[in-house]
């Protein structure tokens, strides 16, 4: 049977954070969710911040959680969404605004940053693609002094590693985020930097993916009782531990990371920096190994999501399984739109974004909840195909099946029209996939398993995968055709609107 080992990771979301318990038994992985906990932004007078503060109170009280179960845990690692950054001063505290990356500062902020360093320099330094979004637009936006008080910044999964362990670093999957990292050096961009004038002092060192960070904080493990309990950065970008926990083998498989965002993208030994690259705004993040992820960052069920919390709002309430099924029930190919457009970042009413946009490509606009869900999936299905061309385009060779993790692999109606619209089969699952990657690489920090190969083939021993095979090529053909009539560019808006994490 072999050894039986426990892990904790903490898993921070958009929308909500968990603390999960990984164990590994013989030849299989299992995962316990312990503790869930919202994480609601803070709006004050037309700003958006994370209540960071809250975060860490609801991550000891997982830590409590943890205590109670009673096993003796090896290590914990937390990840998080990317770009976001925490400044600390020089006594380790938490210098307060912690931005949201939806805060509308970065609106402008592109052109100011083009004249110190042009687009296609930034894209050479660090090969990640145009989001107005990203750290390194984020700090042009920042109040300069702010930035001269801080000892140092940390992405928030990072930040709460430092939290646990009392070590200031950055691991590699989220530095590759910030648009400030050079993949070609392995360091950050101190061209970049220096360009830009943000104050180099504040950049921490930079670790791969699996590095030990120490024993957890002496008044932590004397708190919760956890004291031999070890720190690990697996991968701190959400994204990098989710790709971890993909159950492929081979070559000539793709990975969409399906959740709030979608992710979609390839795993490559070396980054892609070259203009076919740059003008699809594709991006290069790093993951465990330094293996390169090669993805572009596209809207996912974020469109669901705010069309259910408006509905909400106004007394309709219906669950994901609920819009779903009304989804499946309603007309196919109504009407369609392209989610990666900058007007269904962050509407008022994305219904009423939806609409507006139906009225003014001369399509009949939804009518019905169904309706209205049956777009947003289709349109997202439709995207996805775009998307994984571009993907081919890139590197050229063609892709014989893609793998859908994250909480959106449970969505089996979306699945199918991912499946329909690629003309390629889905497998999809684990829904858990960031939790298990998290745990894995933690795994072979400790040297408790050999190799990444080894932990996927763990992940295809635990979890049984889902295959869609696509349908309806001719009907789908026609469909994505008349999407590319709507659909933008790949920077269109992109000097003065914000888009997706």
């Amino acid at each position: 049977m072999g050894v039986e080992r426990n892990y904790l990771a903490c898993d921070l979301g958009a929308e909500s954070g968990r603390v999960m318990v990984g164990t590994i038994a013989g030849e299989r992985l299992s995962l316990q969710e312990i503790y869930r906990f919202p994480n609601l932004p803070k709006r004050e007078s037309g700003s958006v911040h994370w209540n960071i503060p809250n975060l860490i109170l609801e991550l000891k009280e997982g830590l409590r959680k943890a205590a109670a179960i009673g096993l003796a845990f090896e290590s914990i690692s937390t990840d998080s969404w990317g770009v976001d950054y925490v400044l600390f001063d020089a006594e380790g505290a938490i210098t307060e605004p912690v931005f949201h990356y939806r805060d509308p500062r970065t609106l402008r902020t592109a052109k100011a940053v083009w004249k110190k360093a042009d687009w296609p320099t930034i894209f050479d330094e660090t090969g990640i693609q145009f989001m107005s979004i990203n750290t390194v637009f984020q700090l042009a936006a920042e109040n300069p002094e702010r930035l001269q008080k801080a000892s140092f910044l940390l992405g928030v999964g990072d930040a709460f590693n430092y939290f646990l362990s009392g070590t200031q670093v950055i691991e590699v999957s989220m530095a590759s985020t910030f648009q400030l990292y050079n993949p070609r050096t392995g360091r950050w961009s101190d061209k970049l930097i220096h360009a830009l004038g943000f104050p180099r002092a504040i950049f921490p060192e930079i670790v791969p993916s699996g590095t030990r960070l120490g024993k957890l904080r002496p008044e932590l493990a004397s708190e919760f009782g956890l004291r031999h309990i070890e720190v690990v950065a697996s991968c701190s970008h959400d994204t990098g531990a989710a790709v971890a926990g993909v159950p492929a083998s081979g070559e000539n498989w793709a990975y969409l990371s399906s959740g709030t965002w979608s992710l979609m993208g390839v795993e490559l030994d070396a980054p892609v920096i070259n203009d076919k690259a740059r003008e699809l705004n594709f991006t290069n993040e790093i993951g465990h190994g330094n293996r390169v992820r090669l993805l572009k960052n596209i809207s996912g069920l974020w469109l669901i999501q705010e069309c259910r919390r408006i509905w909400a709002e106004k007394g309709d309430e219906f669950g994901y399984a609920t819009l779903t099924r009304l989804a499946q029930e309603s007309q196919p190919f109504r009407s369609v739109i392209d989610p990666s457009s900058s007007e269904f970042l962050a509407p008022e009413s994305m219904p009423a974004q939806i609409a507006d946009y139906c009225d003014r490509t001369g399509q009949p606009r939804p009518e019905t909840y169904g309706q209205f869900a049956r777009c947003a999936l289709e349109s997202l299905a439709l995207l996805y195909r775009r998307t994984f061309e571009q993907i081919q385009e890139i590197i050229g060779r063609k892709i014989k099946c893609l793998h859908i993790v994250g909480g959106g692999s449970n969505n089996d109606v979306l699945n199918q029209f991912t499946a329909n619209a690629m003309q390629i089969p889905v497998l999809a699952g684990p829904a858990e996939a960031t939790a298990a990657g998290n745990i894995l690489i933690q795994a072979i920090a400790l040297g408790h398993l050999p190799s990444m190969a080894a932990a996927r083939q763990l992940i295809r021993n635990s979890y049984p995968l889902r295959r869609f095979d696509p349908k309806d090529p001719e009907v789908w053909a026609a469909a994505f055709e008349r999407f590319l009539n709507f659909a933008a560019g790949p920077l269109d808006d992109s000097e003065t609107t914000p888009t997706p994490d």
